[in-house]
């Protein structure tokens, strides 16, 4: 039996169902910890799976990291900036509307979940590094547009994306250019 810490309580509880099903391990929440019980391959992926639902991602998002590709990794904001106003920060990460995060996932098939001053990303191996260079040039100040085309790049073959399902063109000005 293995003891977890947890913050959030509330939110495993609410996942053990899907979680139990999923991971072959038996969960049980008491106060500030989760123990696991099962066969100890199991334990140790529900482990980092129970970090990631802790955090705040879905349990379906953080049962990915059951496959050993993926791995979740943290950015803490203040780490990587010395500006104040740690709250305009957040919002250039997650955008408008949620835009830039969306795209940033899209662009690399990454899950980002941001929660006070700290980034969550689960992604897979090949792409975990550029999504956190995305991610800290956007906290440096880069321009959204220079981080999304370095994404696109880095990433071409992962899958062809239409501009326009990511919302990043104006199909009014696109309109215009053609007259």
């Amino acid at each position: 039996m293995k003891k977890v810490p947890i913050n959030s309580p509330n939110k495993i509880e609410k996942a053990i169902p899907y979680l139990t099903k999923k991971l072959n391990v038996g969960i049980i929440v008491n106060k500030n910890f989760a123990y696991l019980d099962g066969k100890e391959v199991n334990e140790f992926l529900a482990e980092k799976v129970i970090q990631a639902v802790d955090f705040g991602f879905d349990a379906e998002d953080a049962c990915l990291l059951r496959n050993e590709n993926f791995s979740l990794e943290f950015i803490n904001i203040k780490d990587h900036t010395h500006r104040k106003n740690l709250a305009e920060i957040r919002a250039r990460v997650i955008g408008t509307e949620g835009k830039a995060k969306k795209t940033i996932e899209l662009l690399t098939g990454s899950v980002i979940v941001i929660h006070g001053n700290i980034v969550g990303v689960i992604a897979d191996s090949e792409h975990v590094s550029q999504t956190i260079q995305g991610i800290l040039s956007l906290i440096q100040g880069s321009k959204h547009a220079n981080v999304f085309s370095y994404l696109e790049r880095q990433n071409a073959n992962l899958r062809k994306i239409d501009d326009e399902d990511l919302g990043l063109r104006d199909p009014k000005k696109d309109l215009k250019n053609l007259d």
